[in-house]
């Protein structure tokens, strides 16, 4: 999916993101038919990736895009594209019902011995106990390969042959057909954006806390 454009000046003709919200507020269902056609993939990517559960996360999914068609004011253009909060509501949603699931499988009783975590103020373990360093990791894993999804495809490529397979500027330049100096270049710009976009997700995460669950006063 290409990125949506900049935002419109006045006057001009409003940009996908704006023109979707005012067709979901209008209750027009063809608009969210089109908003699941062109996200649902990355949601239930994202969610997969973090729940680690394809059933979990397709019904996820579900709930998230009701969410959507039940509050479309909660979406505000101004604060980005509707890809970008739907990842960070899926990201949220996702890392919360993780939380769920461990703390349930604490206080399962597998046998008399079976040690249990005390309860804390954030669940039944402590905040900073091994489970949730888990979630972390695996929330800021699933974090970074949304991002890299959400690049464009000739740096999503560089950064997958460079970094993930482990190649040099010179392999990589080989392999996709690029001067060794282009693949630098590439490689640059990918983790100056890859940087910037976790910059503005830490900022928005920590906005939707401070404001109420999913920033509109909840579900």
């Amino acid at each position: 999916m290409a990125a949506p454009g900049p935002m419109a000046a006045p006057g001009s003709t409003p940009r996908w993101d704006e023109q979707l919200q005012r067709r979901l507020a209008r209750g027009e269902e063809t608009a969210l038919g089109e908003l699941y056609d062109q996200l649902a993939p990355m949601v239930h990517g994202l969610a997969g990736r973090i729940l680690a559960d394809q059933a979990a996360a397709a019904q996820l999914t579900r709930e998230i895009f009701a969410h959507v068609w039940e509050h479309p004011e909660a979406f505000d253009p101004a604060q980005g594209s509707l890809r970008s909060w739907l990842g960070a509501l899926t990201h949220r949603r996702a890392v919360d019902r993780l939380r769920l699931r461990r703390a349930a499988e604490l206080h399962e009783p597998d046998g008399p011995d079976r040690p249990h975590a005390p309860d804390g103020p954030d669940g039944p373990h402590a905040p900073d106990g091994p489970a949730e360093d888990e979630i972390r990791e695996v929330a800021t894993a699933a974090r970074m390969q949304y991002v890299v999804d959400s690049l464009p495809q000739s740096l999503r490529e560089t950064i997958a042959v460079t970094y993930y397979d482990g190649r040099t500027y010179q392999e990589t330049a080989r392999r996709l057909g690029i001067s060794e100096q282009a693949a630098k270049q590439r490689m640059r710009l990918g983790l100056e954006l890859l940087a910037t976009e976790l910059a503005e997700e830490r900022a928005r995460q920590c906005a939707a806390h401070a404001g109420g669950e999913d920033g509109d006063g909840g579900t």
